[in-house]
């Protein structure tokens, strides 16, 4: 017993490496997340309109979901260690690159080349993750490198924003090289340097998107964000107009739903870690409930306001299972495109974005504020019916146990 113990703990080594690869998406998400508080900065310094600088935040998300696989897909081949030292390097330079632009043009460019160098740079530290962490610790470790961007959010964004406002936006951005620089020299200590690495072609790694298995594994978390984004995109207006919230208090209250949503990135490493695949289809229920209750909940300050929080705390739950069943199946279908694989849950969350933001134009556009929480719930329950899908198709093929539930069935 006691060696069965010592096997799955963590090492010091296991524990600072998981501690740096946390650390790179919290920087990676400062820098993503960042340019939302300083649009008006941005746009006001470089002379262009608050919608055209809004491109900076959707251009990044499709850089990062059209970029990020594909140079995943080709750079995967080459040995890990150099590979991530590199990509950090390019990172920094993206981010200084940000803070040297004088015009429109050039800031979109380093944007993108951060967005897709980050999207790898994600795929990467899942992978290592994977391969590194002792079997039953790989969800919560998981987790816990998504709840960098999560922790982002909470720290990174409005500190970069304060600084930005306090001198000028391109300081915001001299601060995010500032961190790209402290993850780079632990980076060089800490990651190991001889990790196994599956040589294969593009054309094979991009194959992997022709299984129907991984297509419909891929938009499982497509539909749980876009329920939550859905609602979440017009936050603001519901909040004040909705549960009649003053404007002054907005700020404290979207900081408390950072907060609570860390706790879904807790959440999230424990159903990973029991039998997460067959979990997420009541997961995704329980998240239905929760959005489409602010239907009902609206009515009052107190009730909305809970309704919301309990929406955070879902948001990320299905992550870490979705990230090592994508891997997993990849391991049975594709073996030599595990890599490829794990850049495929950040890019599905980017999707569902998009998809929850649209929808819930469309029904402000055509109706009230009212009707998101319903919308997103719907979004909700089709991830459930796919998880529902994937569930049964995995005790059909009869490789369930034995392959893709390893690492969520511990």
């Amino acid at each position: 017993m006691t060696a069965v113990l010592d096997k799955d703990s963590l090492n010091t080594k296991q524990k600072i490496l998981a501690f740096t690869l946390t650390l790179l998406t919290f920087v990676m998400g400062t820098s993503e997340f960042v340019i939302v508080g300083l649009l008006t900065e941005v746009a006001t310094d470089l002379n262009i309109s608050l919608v055209t600088a809004g491109t900076l935040v959707s251009g990044f998300a499709l850089a990062y979901a059209i970029g990020a696989p594909v140079l995943t897909a080709f750079v995967s081949r080459f040995p890990k260690y150099p590979l991530m030292l590199t990509l950090i390097s390019v990172f920094i330079i993206g981010n200084v690159i940000s803070a040297l632009s004088g015009s429109y043009e050039l800031l979109v460019f380093s944007r993108i080349i951060t967005a897709v160098v980050s999207g790898v740079l994600v795929a990467m530290a899942m992978s290592i993750a994977s391969d590194i962490m002792p079997e039953s610790k790989k969800g919560p470790i998981i987790a816990l490198i998504f709840a960098g961007f999560t922790i982002s959010n909470v720290i990174g964004v409005p500190l970069g924003t304060i600084i930005g406002q306090l001198g000028n936006w391109q300081m915001t951005f001299w601060f995010t090289t500032l961190l790209g620089i402290i993850s780079l020299v632990i980076s060089i200590f800490i990651m190991p340097r001889k990790m196994k690495v599956e040589k294969t072609s593009v054309k094979e790694q991009l194959g992997l998107l022709t299984n129907p298995r991984m297509i419909l594994a891929f938009f499982i978390p497509t539909f749980s964000i876009a329920g939550t984004y859905t609602i979440y995109t017009y936050i603001t207006p519901i909040l004040e107009e909705g549960l009649a919230i003053p404007t002054s208090y907005i700020s404290v209250i979207l900081l408390a739903y950072g907060a609570f949503s860390i706790l879904s990135n807790v959440l999230a490493g424990k159903i990973a870690s029991r039998n997460g695949v067959s979990k997420l289809r009541y997961v995704f229920i329980v998240q239905a409930i929760i959005l489409g209750s602010l239907y009902f909940t609206m009515e009052s300050t107190i009730t909305g306001l809970i309704s919301l929080m309990l929406m955070a705390v879902m948001i990320y739950a299905m992550n870490a299972t979705i990230q090592l069943y994508l891997m997993n199946l990849a391991e049975v279908y594709f073996p030599a495109a595990k890599d490829f694989a794990s850049s495929l849950t950040p890019v599905a969350v980017n999707i569902g974005i998009a998809l929850g933001a649209t929808l819930g134009g469309y029904v402000v556009a055509n109706g009230s504020l009212l009707h998101l929480s319903w919308v997103g719930g719907l979004c909700a329950l089709i991830a459930s019916g796919l998880a529902v899908i994937s569930c049964r198709m995995d005790s059909k093929e009869s490789f369930s146990d034995a392959e893709a539930y390893e690492g969520s069935n511990v």
